[in-house]
């Protein structure tokens, strides 16, 4: 793509979204929901052009998930949900099922960095325009696949959501309470494991394409990402012979660290080594109890009945009659203490808007929403810019002007 074209793409979005790392990258999204829109997301919080390809009579149905904006002289609304995977982007509409729709997205695959998609393995193929196809116009191309269970195996052509993957990937199993039925993970995880891989893949394949010029397919896989959560457990079974299970809100051996009620809520207490053990003792007014021949090693506390005879009456005893606050307060940088906050603790909490992770999107006559900032923090290069969410096909006569402007270009050079 040459630098000319890059520039009058990147001067479409508001001039905060322009810089970044990925300045000058340009991706094709061709996402719905989460995995997919979440992943070019990140890549657009990071800089680069994301140019959001939809269907124009069947958009990204993520547009109508509540909550919805309502801003003045706003009959119709827009989807908060979508604008928190779909800001600093550009909005385009084409028909992949059309002559003039394909000739488009080649246009812009021949022009692009990046392309992502999240539909099941073979989609983008059925449409004559899957990798291979691709490829052979843009040698280039980082193409991104994110499915349920991967371009390749058994399972490539199975329909999948999040809770496939929770299911066939181990961690809906491992997930709950001691003798219970299983719980899945209460959010999508397999959607933001995917989201997260394919970012870093897509990372890597971008620095070998800078280095030889050479595009590669990065596949991902819902089932894949879930299963590389799963901690210990292959190991646990491959080695021990040993199934994990659910284990609550305690750890196997480790002792307290754990869930523990307290006034108005519950925390997290985790002071189960020595050290931590003996601070605790001392902040919670019983220092003596650090010494107790009975309890004053890791492993004697780590012994069930002893935890249950010995240790698990104080600690109960110690938060019993204080707040969340309180406890922390107490703690403070000394012993790992949580409270286990509600989303409305969250949003309101020091540490999180210290960190900038509540930010304020305009989307324009919508009105404005706060969600969730970036958590990649870089020192060069700052992600903090925030555009908002494009309007379905909001950009299409601008990006197809700029690329037939290109094509004319390319056409009196080769004359």
């Amino acid at each position: 793509m040459s630098d000319d074209l890059r520039r009058e793409l990147q001067a479409l979005l508001p001039e905060s979204a322009r810089t970044g790392s990925l300045e000058g990258v340009v991706v094709l999204d061709i996402t719905r929901v989460v995995a997919g829109p979440f992943c070019s997301m990140i890549l657009a919080d990071l800089g680069a052009t994301v140019i959001k390809v939809e269907h124009p009579k069947d958009p990204d149905y993520a547009r109508a998930f509540p909550p919805m904006l309502e801003g003045e002289g706003d009959t119709e609304g827009f989807s908060a949900f979508f604008t928190q995977f779909n800001r600093n982007k550009l909005g385009l509409t084409l028909d992949l099922s059309t002559t003039d729709g394909k000739q488009a997205l080649l246009d812009l695959v021949a022009r692009a960095d990046v392309l992502v998609e999240n539909f099941r393995a073979g989609t983008m193929d059925r449409l004559g325009l899957g990798y291979d196809v691709l490829r052979a116009v843009n040698p280039a191309l980082i193409y991104t696949a994110l499915s349920g269970y991967g371009q390749t195996g058994p399972y490539r052509r199975r329909p999948a959501y999040d809770n496939s993957a929770q299911a066939t990937g181990g961690l809906w199993s491992m997930n709950g309470e001691p003798g219970k039925a299983p719980l899945r993970v209460g959010t999508i995880i397999g959607d933001l494991s995917a989201t997260f891989y394919g970012v870093i893949g897509t990372l890597a394949a971008l620095r070998h394409a800078e280095r030889t010029g050479e595009g590669q397919l990065v596949d991902i896989s819902q089932q894949d990402s879930v299963l590389s959560l799963t901690e210990n457990a292959v190991v646990t079974y491959t080695h021990d012979g040993k199934i994990a299970e659910p284990l609550g809100n305690e750890h196997p051996f480790v002792k307290p660290y754990g869930l523990f009620p307290c006034q108005d809520g519950f925390v997290f207490f985790g002071g189960y080594t020595d050290k931590f053990w003996r601070i605790s003792c001392a902040l919670f007014g019983q220092p003596e109890l650090a010494d107790d021949p009975e309890i004053d090693t890791m492993a004697k506390r780590f012994a069930p009945d002893v935890y249950a005879a010995r240790v698990e009456p104080v600690v109960l005893g110690w938060f019993a009659e204080r707040t969340k606050a309180e406890l922390e307060e107490i703690a403070g940088d000394d012993v790992p203490l949580s409270a286990v906050k509600t989303i409305d603790e969250v949003v309101a909490d020091p540490q999180i808007n210290a960190r900038e992770m509540i930010v304020e999107v305009a989307q324009g006559a919508h009105g404005s929403v706060r969600m969730v900032g970036s958590p990649l923090k870089l020192s060069a290069t700052p992600v903090g810019c925030y555009g908002r969410a494009p309007e379905i096909g909001e950009h299409t006569d601008a990006i197809l002007a700029v690329l037939r402007r290109d094509r004319g270009a390319a056409e009196s050079t080769d004359d």
